[in-house]
């Protein structure tokens, strides 16, 4: 029986160390599983932070390129601003050096006839340079509709005649639209 007690203990002994061997391997497997499980929830966390930079760096980029946009085109607007009236300049000047020229020759001159065609001339030149910018004159007359679209009433008469009654009596000063907007009003007196 001693025998059979050993191989008893023996097989119980066996038996104990492969459940030990069991239980260690199974601990080693949980083990590796948490840390294979840390791993993916680090690789899972190192992607989230990659994409977050990734994304900081799309942003910034972005924005700088929005700056630089908006500093380029404030300056462009700034240039167009500062030479918007050059043509404009460059077509009057020389009215301006026939206005010269009339003004030399009006006291070496003495003749009233060519000065005064010598001026109609150069006021034609100048409402032709006014007229190719786009510049008309707005239309106010004696007799016509009040237009407070186009027409600044600064004073208001007795109508002299009964059909004048709410219309333009007497022009002042003559109103110019640039293209289609008005850039002065003509200054009427209205009868009332």
């Amino acid at each position: 029986m001693a025998k059979s007690d050993k191989k008893a203990d023996n097989k119980s002994q066996e038996a104990e160390v492969k459940e030990e061997v069991l239980d260690q391997a199974e601990k080693q497997e949980e083990v590796q599983e948490e840390k294979e499980e840390q791993k993916e929830e680090l690789s899972a966390e190192e992607k989230l932070k990659a994409e977050l930079q990734e994304s900081q760096d799309k942003y910034l980029r972005l924005y700088s390129e929005f700056e630089n946009f908006r500093r380029r085109t404030s300056k462009e607007k700034l240039d167009l601003i500062s030479t918007a009236n050059e043509s404009l300049i460059q077509a009057l000047l020389p009215v301006v050096d026939d206005f010269e020229r009339a003004e030399k020759s009006m006291t070496e001159d003495s003749e009233i006839k060519s000065v005064k065609e010598g001026v109609d001339l150069i006021f034609n030149k100048l409402r032709g340079v006014l007229e190719s910018k786009g510049v008309k004159p707005v239309e106010a007359e004696k007799g016509g509709e009040f237009d407070l679209e186009k027409h600044e009433a600064i004073t208001q008469i007795p109508a002299p005649e009964e059909e004048l009654k709410g219309k333009i009596v007497d022009v002042v000063e003559k109103g110019y639209q640039l293209n289609d907007k008005v850039i002065r009003f003509a200054k009427v007196v209205t009868g009332a």
